[in-house]
């Protein structure tokens, strides 16, 4: 790979959801001069979240993609430069680091923050992509409430799917959850737990044939495994819940990541094993995955990428 230096840079944000913007409002006003390179979602996940209710600071809730509007403008505001383009491949064997952008142009950077984000797996239904936004969702915890009292389905078998299934029968009459095998993938006590919620129905042996409706969701159609029996079930929302993938396949051969590549970063910090990188928001954070959560990981991630450019004498 020939890597010719087109520009160097200060401090290198990859990714623009809550943690990349927060990271370089707070990156520019410490004068890190940080450039920002979107990524393949400008926005991230928000960009396919309709209404925001749970972000601290708008009383009346606010458009998902509406909110990163704000974000980048603030970041703007603070002297951010915000660029399109993809992270295509690292070198982060020797310092600066080396980032490939939209395969061809390279850049090296003092520090870099990776917060590329995670993607939520789909089914690969076009009904869903059809609806998504309308009642079809891959978050019950910012969807959940605008269900409330109705009746939803949810489609996944893990701790994740077991955790917003529960969450679901708080606020829905029913929540029917379609699991493929004949158990649950959960831990025991979630899926004992589960199975101890009198409003859950779960559906063994089962999967989903059909998302019905036509500008929003209306009913889920499942198919049985082992009959080849469809059954019809009228819902308000259908919640997937079978995993993320997080965005880090680019940086394997140089940062430490767990089993699903999620990247591990020094607990109460956003440091990598690398000296100098950093990662913020959901691609180091299986477990919260909100954008309030994000966005404080990137304050994290920018107070510490200053912090190690300061030590460093990088200007």
């Amino acid at each position: 790979m020939d890597k010719h230096i087109s520009e160097k840079v200060n401090c290198l944000i990859i990714g623009s959801g809550p943690a990349g913007y927060t990271a370089a409002i707070y990156a520019s006003r410490a004068n890190l001069k940080p450039v920002l390179y979107q990524g393949i979602q400008p926005g991230g996940q928000l960009t396919i979240t309709t209404e925001v209710e749970n972000y601290p600071g708008y009383p009346e809730g606010i458009q998902g993609p509406e909110m990163m509007v704000h974000f980048e403008k603030q970041a703007t505001r603070m002297g951010a430069d915000i660029r399109y383009g993809i992270a295509t491949a690292v070198d982060f064997s020797s310092h600066p680091h080396k980032i490939q952008i939209d395969e061809e142009k390279w850049i090296e950077a003092n520090a870099v923050i990776i917060s590329t984000g995670a993607s939520a797996k789909w089914l690969g239904l076009p009904s869903e992509q059809r609806l998504n936004g309308f009642g079809v969702s891959a978050c019950a915890v910012c969807d959940g409430f605008f269900f409330k009292g109705k009746e939803v389905a949810i489609v996944g078998a893990g701790d994740t799917a077991a955790e917003e299934a529960l969450y679901l029968s708080k606020l829905c009459t029913t929540v029917h959850m379609i699991v493929r095998k004949g158990q649950m993938r959960a831990s025991k006590v979630m899926a004992d737990r589960v199975l101890a919620t009198s409003n859950i129905k779960v559906y063994w042996h089962s999967e989903t044939d059909d998302i019905l409706g036509e500008n929003k969701v209306e009913a889920v159609s499942i198919k049985n495994n082992q009959t080849g029996e469809l059954t019809t079930i009228p819902v308000s929302a259908f919640f997937v819940a079978i995993g993320h993938q997080p965005n880090s396949d680019i940086f394997k051969p140089f940062i430490d990541m767990d089993e699903t590549g999620y990247i591990q970063t020094i607990p109460g910090t956003s440091k990598t094993n690398v000296e100098g990188v950093f990662a913020a928001g959901d691609v180091q954070d299986k477990h919260y995955r909100q954008a309030v959560t994000a966005a404080g990981s990137g304050c994290m991630a920018a107070l510490d990428a200053e912090r190690y450019l300061g030590e460093k004498g990088f200007h």
